[in-house]
């Protein structure tokens, strides 16, 4: 009888630890996505007024209007772009970093997270301050003669991308980091030993077993891109909007909660079922592993 009762309090003792952070999870996130999913059903009536009858309207809407279909295929294809340049341009660092043998790596990584030290908006702004008619790159090349008025280089998709590419780099690098720290070192030199070149032995055991990283970093970022709204906002004209800014306009301006709440589930549902996806061939410990560094 004992041993039962200690073996039912054993069972309980994950549970009772977990029960703050699943709390938090309940009342900060399940709860406001069924509050907003309910929402969608609403029917709006004027600014910040809508009724609560049970209606398929907002969701009609969406999936015969093409005006939110053409916003959300930009918003996947300049998320896309996003992390394919993010991963072609965050592997050579994130290989330098994990096969350096400088004595302090840590300061490699330390070098690497500084710019999470200063807030992502300042930092988007400062492309103003690059890219801007009065900026770094028009004055220097203005002021050497080699151009007689200022190129176009903000306020575009170009500056967007680059602004996205700026804030999603870092966390890119130390995913792709964690995989190849993570790869056994003796399996190189089995390979060389074998007779490979350094290159075979990249493209046959470090490039495959890296992988991982490189898929969660792709995710990630394609994700966070996805769903950015400051960037677009502050980079971008008022033709390079993302799905992002179209929630944020239909939710704060136009005041049309149902509508809002419609769009944002959509996106919610999309690229959940993108990370399931991925979870389900690769698995999301990678991520986690690379926030955590």
């Amino acid at each position: 009888m004992q041993a039962s009762l200690l073996s039912a309090a054993e069972r309980r003792r994950p549970w009772l630890l977990l029960s703050p952070t699943l709390a938090a999870l309940i009342f900060l996130m399940v709860i406001p996505i069924i509050i907003m999913f309910v929402y969608t059903f609403y029917t709006f009536q004027t600014a910040g007024v809508e009724t609560p009858s049970f209606n398929t309207g907002n969701w009609h809407e969406f999936f015969t209007d093409p005006y939110y279909h053409r916003f959300l295929l930009k918003t996947f294809r300049i998320a896309l772009e996003t992390a394919v340049l993010c991963g072609i341009m965050a592997y050579p660092p994130a290989y330098f970093i994990a096969m350096s043998r400088f004595k302090h790596k840590w300061l490699l990584l330390l070098l690497l997270i500084v710019p999470f030290w200063i807030s992502f908006t300042i930092r988007t702004f400062s492309w103003i301050h690059i890219l801007g008619e009065q900026g770094v790159i028009n004055a220097s090349l203005m002021g050497l003669g080699i151009i007689t008025e200022p190129l176009p280089l903000l306020y575009n998709e170009g500056s967007v991308i680059m602004g996205m590419i700026h804030f999603l780099l870092p966390y890119v690098i130390l995913n792709i980091y964690v995989s190849l720290e993570g790869i056994d070192r003796n399996l190189i030199s089995a390979a060389r030993t074998l007779g490979c070149t350094e290159w075979q032995a990249f493209r046959e055991v470090t490039l495959p077993l890296s992988l991982p990283g490189l898929g969660a970093g792709l995710l990630l970022s394609f994700v966070l891109a996805a769903g950015s709204y400051v960037t677009p906002q502050i980079l971008g004209g008022r033709s390079d909007a993302l799905f992002g800014n179209l929630i944020f306009n239909t939710i704060m301006k136009e005041l049309n909660w149902p509508m809002g709440s419609t769009l944002s589930i959509v996106l919610l549902v999309l690229l959940g079922i993108l990370a399931v996806i991925y979870s389900r061939y690769m698995g999301l410990s990678t991520i986690f592993k690379g926030l955590s560094r």
